[in-house]
């Protein structure tokens, strides 16, 4: 389906809720080192529930080698700021979609490498800062699905 790409995640229950909801859409996660966590901390493994056996996780030690790993899956990042829409991206099978940090988003060096029209922003009310996370790979990752038809 689709690769959810995690770079330096820092809250657990943000990633436990992320990875239900790939095991739920089909969608593979991808965690770039380093984590803000263990990955058998408790609050990941309550977020996550027993979700872990019907999701396929796993961990890289850099960016370069998590986009490697997808044999050239074309590279969407969502980030604050973003200039297109998520919703005006025309998402194919295979797309990788790229999240930055809780607490910071993606650095400027990680988003230099995706295409400008490939930055992609959520719609929110001016003034405020961004929304969870969990909540952002969820509206992403269920519009491009919805464009596939939910197959």
């Amino acid at each position: 389906m689709f690769e959810v790409i995690l770079y330096q995640p820092e809250i657990p229950p943000n990633t436990g809720n992320i990875i239900r909801l790939c095991a739920n859409t089909g969608s593979r996660l991808h965690l770039v080192e380093p984590l803000g966590f263990g990955l058998e901390q408790r609050e990941l493994r309550r977020a996550g529930l027993d979700y872990g056996d019907l999701a396929s996780v796993r961990v890289h030690r850099t960016l370069a080698e998590c986009l490697g790993a997808l044999d050239g899956a074309r590279l969407y990042a969502v980030e604050t700021g973003g200039a297109r829409r998520y919703s005006e991206a025309a998402f194919q099978r295979g797309d990788a979609l790229l999240f930055g940090p809780e607490s910071r988003g993606l650095p400027p060096e990680v988003l230099a490498g995706v295409a400008p029209d490939r930055i992609l922003g959520i719609p929110m009310r001016a003034g405020n800062r961004c929304l969870n996370l969990s909540n952002a790979v969820a509206l992403v990752v269920y519009e491009a699905w919805r464009q596939l038809g939910f197959v």
